[in-house]
């Protein structure tokens, strides 16, 4: 599927199948993401939308058809090297945010960077840092039960975003939130990715949401095609 956008893409996924037992998810869907792109992927409860980010993202692997991140094909790499691809180059915001609850909002930011390696005091700093970048420095000690969602949620990107990832995948990150703390969210998670050119794909069934997108997917039915209107 052409986005419009000039160049190889980062990542694509190519006539992606996948079936849950007798229902078919996906089927034969299409997809590239370019460098620094974000790209909204809308459609109905149930049309394979976040099937097709779960499979892009290597957490499942398509029944057929390929997704390839620069030049790799997902479904040649092990378990291990999915994961590390995960921990390293991709970044993930959930519509719950799935925060630690037992680690403070800092811990839970620096977490990926502990889990690659990083000392706690260089791994906290960063994330101290990324957490002044969203504005939620101010809850760097709190748990994530003792914030609001839209903080929470924040801190939820801030955590995506400490890696300095190249993709990030984001499945109805403002689905929890009121429409002024989803506008935020996607302000902050927007403007943060372009700022280190990493490509988003966002999963929304709100257009609000996607009109932060470079490009919109509608997938139904398990198939792809670009939204009316798209560049």
């Amino acid at each position: 599927m052409t986005t419009g956008t000039t160049g190889e893409p980062i990542m694509s996924a190519r006539a992606v199948r996948k079936s849950f037992g007798p229902t078919q998810a996906l089927d034969g869907a299409d997809l590239d993401l370019h460098p620094g792109q974000v790209v909204a992927v809308m459609g109905p409860s149930g049309s394979g939308k976040s099937t097709l980010l779960h499979c892009m993202a290597g957490i499942i692997l398509p029944d057929d058809g390929s997704v390839t991140y620069q030049g790799r094909e997902l479904s040649t790499m092990d378990d291990s090297a999915r994961s590390a691809l995960r921990r390293n180059e991709f970044g993930f915001v959930f519509q719950f945010g799935q925060l630690v609850p037992e680690l403070t909002c800092v811990e839970n930011v620096a977490l990926p960077l502990r889990l690659a390696g990083m000392g706690r005091k260089p791994a906290e700093a960063k994330a101290t840092d990324q957490l002044a970048r969203l504005e939620v420095d101010d809850v760097a000690e709190k748990r994530p039960g003792d914030v609001s969602g839209g903080q929470g949620q924040r801190v939820a990107v801030a955590r995506s975003l400490v890696t300095t990832p190249k993709v990030i995948f984001a499945d109805e990150p403002t689905g929890a939130l009121d429409s002024l703390n989803g506008e935020r969210v996607m302000r902050l998670l927007v403007d943060a990715a372009k700022a280190t050119s990493a490509s988003v794909v966002l999963v929304t069934h709100e257009p609000r949401v996607a009109a932060y997108s470079d490009y919109e997917v509608v997938v139904r039915d398990g198939k792809t095609r670009a939204a009316v209107g798209a560049a």
